[in-house]
């Protein structure tokens, strides 16, 4: 069978999937519609195409070119947003820096990606301080500040953000460049080693959008994302450019709210204040959240809230859905854009713990993800629900590779598949569950257990606040789980007896192995976190087995 190619008439206009193009259309549709910054800031969407155009004009007076990298160091706000949106535009690599990185990562980061120009809130200037002697590729640095007053500092300033704009003119003709052009760069947040630089083009960050405008947008009523929404993300903005939804919510043209430096009662003011309907967050933030005075105090039951990053309880799941705030997982990694699945519930006939199993489930894919559960042999394991299997995908908008890391690379598409390194198991109804990391399983007298199914069973009980599960090593098991458990303020630290006593409710149910019985508890006073919210075993082990 011969293939038969479309061709293109000499006039027509070959469009490229550019973000500029995501971004017109709402700005004119809606140009009445508000960008929202803490308390501080209240401005339209046609004050926000001035304001791209401007920096965008800022940024080119000050030497920007394409193929250059401006790199941003700042708490979300409305800035980040424009330079989501200006600095690709003008061909150049938006560097989202990891705020929360050390000193020495930063530099790092700073140096693997060539950083041309820094913009970076006063907040950041300490750090900076401490390594600009030692930072080669910087040529121009803009201050980002709320303050009336900015702090003096040694380095030297190009400029700051707003008087920058107010000089610069307000119309901007973005020219057209191949699709392909690298947008953005982001690094992973460095639990083995320095962090790996992750890229991604303008075609991939168009595609990601549309696929999560269908993914979000075409439920009837759970977990919908829709024009009538009024958006805040709650993920950083510097990482996985908070997980591509600031994009999604630019192209349908709805109010957005950016809440600068997370608190939590800052936070929960903002949403009940803006009436704000859909956000997304690391668990960690929502037990931040759901732990504030003012949680149960508030009406919060307009709320739907995407949960990724690490897995979201039962415990967590059923307390947040108790306070009616519509609450579901997804699924992605830095890798991979982010996102790849979404929990949406697609029944209502449901009793509360089954629909609490499905909301607490990895999802199913969204349009354009082809995802396959598979052994080592990259054979495919059945959709029982019970076998497991490395989830590898492919996607038009997964990274092509690490940055500057050709060997990395090859391992992470081996076999023509992206690897995501998560063991899940599927059902009929293509429904991922993921049960761990390939390396957080716990191999137990030739069984796998599953850290994440320990971690929530045990999060069930009344007096456990938080809980992570890794793996010791055994003479005779080769290896047992150890809990380290964070209680509850106003509980008492449960023993070691009623956990397993707890937990073998479970195992008799046919929940958990008969293994989870070898179960250790260590009473902790808190959790390590990585710089973005997730639970840092890499850390845990250093620290409790070592």
């Amino acid at each position: 069978m011969t293939a038969t190619l479309i061709q293109r008439t000499a006039s027509a206009y070959n469009y490229p999937l550019l973000i500029k193009n995501l971004f017109f259309a709402p700005v004119v549709d809606n140009p009445d519609q508000e960008i929202v910054y803490r308390d501080q800031l209240r401005y339209t969407y046609r004050d926000l195409r001035q304001r791209v155009c401007r920096l965008a004009s800022a940024l080119t007076t000050l030497g920007v070119k394409p193929g250059d990298t401006v790199a941003v160091m700042d708490w979300d706000s409305h800035r980040y947003l424009e330079c989501f949106f200006a600095v690709p535009m003008l061909g150049a690599v938006l560097h989202t820096i990891n705020v929360r990185l050390s000193a020495e990562q930063i530099l790092y980061t700073i140096d693997h990606a060539e950083d041309d120009f820094l913009l970076i809130n006063d907040e950041f200037l300490p750090i900076i301080e401490q390594i600009k002697g030692r930072i080669d590729t910087v040529k121009q640095y803009v201050l980002l500040t709320d303050l009336d007053s900015p702090p003096q500092t040694s380095i030297p300033l190009a400029g700051e953000y707003e008087a920058l704009l107010v000089a610069a003119d307000a119309t901007f003709d973005f020219e057209d460049f191949d699709e392909n052009t690298r947008a953005t760069t982001f690094y992973t947040t460095g639990t083995t080693g320095m962090p790996k630089g992750v890229y991604f083009s303008h075609r991939q960050l168009v595609l990601h959008t549309l696929g999560n405008l269908a993914a979000l947008g075409t439920p009837t009523v759970q977990g919908r994302f829709h024009q009538q929404d009024v958006y805040m993300p709650l993920t950083p903005m510097f990482h996985v450019h908070a997980w591509g939804m600031p994009y999604v919510a630019t192209a349908l043209g709805v109010k957005q709210v950016y809440p600068g430096k997370y608190a939590p009662g800052p936070v929960l003011q903002l949403v009940v204040r803006e009436g704000v309907t859909f956000s997304h967050c690391v668990p960690t933030i929502m037990h931040m959240l759901i732990s504030h005075p003012s949680f149960d105090e508030l009406d919060l039951s307009h709320w739907k809230v995407l949960i990724g990053g690490s897995a979201l309880t039962k415990a967590m799941c059923r307390k947040v859905l108790d306070h009616g705030i519509d609450v579901f997982t997804g699924y992605g990694m830095s890798e991979t854009c982010p996102i790849l699945t979404i929990a949406h519930v697609n029944r209502e006939d449901l009793e509360i713990d089954d629909e609490v199993n499905i909301r607490c489930k990895t999802g199913r894919p969204i349009p354009l993800v082809q995802m396959r559960l598979v052994d080592e042999q990259m054979n495919d394991v059945d959709k029982d629900g019970e076998q497991v299997g490395e989830i590898v995908v492919r996607a038009p908008w997964l990274t092509q590779g690490y940055l500057k890391d050709q060997r990395n690379s090859e391992n992470l598409w081996r076999g023509g598949y992206l690897h995501t390194g998560d063991v899940a198991n599927i059902n009929q109804q293509n429904y991922v569950g993921i049960t761990d990391r390939i390396k957080d399983v716990i191999k137990s007298g030739g069984e796998w257990l599953s850290s994440l199914e320990l971690e929530d069973a045990i999060g069930l009980h009344p007096a456990v606040a938080e809980v992570a599960v890794i793996g010791m090593l055994d003479k005779k098991w080769g290896e047992r789980p150890l809990a380290l458990v964070v209680p509850k303020k106003d509980a008492a630290p449960p023993t070691p007896r009623q956990l397993i006593s707890h937990i073998s409710q479970f195992i008799d149910k046919g929940l958990l192995s008969k293994q989870a019985m070898l179960l250790k508890i260590k009473v902790v006073d808190a959790i390590d976190k990585t710089s973005v919210g997730k639970t840092d075993k890499k850390n845990l082990r250093i620290k409790y087995l070592s």
